[in-house]
């Protein structure tokens, strides 16, 4: 009970939002994907996912990196093979239908033409295929056909499949209240268990209902039978009252939804609660799972330092921080994501004195800091100002034999550095670059470029880091 009550207490508002967000998103794909292929796909990959995490687990390296390379694959081919039915799916025409509005299935196809457009070619011994769509798209199934737009009615549903029109053979799709092609060729079913007096209409119909989530009315020419094909199954049609209620219930209109969905809500109300449960299955994983301890060295970060001071010295440039956190977020951790930063606004001119806490430390959510070394850090800063320093050539070597110099001038004679105090103190004079004495044969003049020690100072403004040396050569006496 006490370990119950010490889990709940450590449990964030944070941790709360974050497990009813992404639940509410896993909800809002449910909701928007069910009944469609690429949800029984997404379920599939789910459950790969529980078992790649079993695997690993289990210490089975093989299999588990097997699945989590099957997992990446199924990734890749659900945007590729069901990017029609996730682009239907995503195209709302606002941003509430996507976010929180549900799916209202509202039937504007004429149920009752269609009904006696069928039962018209039945009577009078007409063969017809007529496709009703689900969710689906059948763009990748139906190839061929006509382009038509016509309303519908019993009069044209007849006329389409009546024998002495070029387009009677093939598939009429419906959308809505029109229907919107013809002469469509479907892909046939290789099953071997249809009945043999089924036509080539019946494999048609077969091979589109296994594919898609489609209704495919058939009506046989020889017979005068109406058959309806959705998934696996063939359903005899015995009467009109049972083609319309199989009508009703593919367009999401049953009797039983028009009385009542308290079904409808129960479904979702579960669906909402097994959401719950897997974010908090997932988060618990992550968040709350084997504790690891790992070390990290990070560089430190100085911020707000006044711009009239610099920083001359410091006790230590990386601390070392020692982490907890859960095995899935150590290690998902990269260098990056750690930063230790040190506020010197309040520094003062000379030493500092900072003692670090996790206030100094950026982590990623979930980890957790139990030390930091060192403890505190030692900040020198001074107020940089100008000094005029008198420069010096830095003559190497000697010159040809029987030459001597006999005089050299620099200008200007006088820089400007700029830096902290306690490093000009200790600079008289600033040297050129090292300049060869054995190149020189004659009076003339070059250019050097002036050297600094330390990376800390400067030249003043207005001083270009370089200076002319004029310089006269003569013979040596004898």
């Amino acid at each position: 009970m006490n370990t119950l009550i010490s889990f709940l207490a450590s449990i964030r508002w944070q941790d709360l939002i974050d497990i009813l967000l992404n639940s509410y998103i896993l909800f809002r794909l449910y909701i928007l994907f069910r009944g469609t292929h690429v949800f029984r796909v997404l379920a599939g990959i789910a459950l790969l996912w529980i078992f790649q995490r079993i695997a690993v687990a289990l210490g089975l390296i093989v299999t588990s990196w097997a699945m989590q390379g099957i997992i990446a694959g199924a990734a890749l081919i659900i945007i590729i093979v069901f990017r029609n039915e996730i682009r239907s799916v995503l195209q709302a025409k606002n941003l509430r239908a996507l976010l929180w509005g549900f799916p209202q299935k509202t039937v504007r196809t004429p149920i009752d033409a269609i009904v006696e457009g069928v039962y018209e070619l039945a009577r009078n011994r007409i063969g017809g295929l007529i496709v009703v769509p689900g969710k689906e798209e059948l763009d990748d199934f139906i190839q061929g056909g006509v382009n038509w737009g016509g309303l519908i009615s019993k009069e044209m549903l007849v006329s389409i499949f009546w024998n002495g029109n070029p387009v009677h053979d093939g598939a009429a799709v419906i959308q809505d209240d029109q229907v919107i092609r013809v002469a469509g060729i479907l892909p046939l079913s290789m099953r071997d268990d249809l009945p043999q007096y089924y036509g080539t209409r019946h494999r048609a119909a077969a091979g589109l209902a296994e594919k898609t989530d489609a209704l495919v009315i058939v009506v046989s020419e020889e017979r005068g039978q109406v058959v309806v094909a959705k998934g696996s199954t063939f359903l005899p049609i015995n009467d009109n009252l049972a083609l319309q209620e199989v009508l009703l219930d593919h367009l999401g209109a049953s009797g039983e939804q028009h009385h009542g969905t308290r079904p409808e809500r129960r479904e979702l109300a579960g669906a909402a609660v097994v959401c719950v449960l897997c974010m908090s299955g997932v988060w618990f994983s992550i968040a709350k799972g084997m504790e690891t301890l790992t070390s990290l060295e990070v560089p430190l970060e100085y911020m707000n330092r006044d711009p009239h001071m610099q920083i001359t010295s410091t006790s230590d440039n990386t601390v070392r921080l020692h982490l907890s956190g859960s095995s899935a977020l150590i290690g998902s951790l990269r260098a990056e994501q750690v930063k230790a930063k040190l506020d010197l606004s309040k520094a003062v001119n000379g030493p500092n004195l900072f003692n670090l806490s996790p206030e100094n430390i950026i982590l990623p959510p979930g980890l957790r800091l139990n030390r930091i070394e060192p403890p505190e850090i030692k900040v020198a800063l001074d107020v940089p100002f100008t000094k005029q320093l008198p420069v010096q050539v830095d003559w190497i070597g000697a010159l040809p034999e029987g030459l001597v110099l006999e005089s050299a001038t620099v200008t200007p004679n006088r820089i400007g550095l700029v830096g902290a105090q306690q490093f000009l103190d200790n600079i008289s004079t600033v040297y050129t670059e090292k300049v060869q004495l054995g190149i020189l044969n004659a009076s003339g003049n070059l250019t050097a470029k002036l050297s600094l020690d330390s990376s800390r100072l400067k030249f003043a403004d207005g001083t270009k880091g370089e200076v002319v040396v004029n310089f006269a050569i003569g013979k040596r006496p004898k």
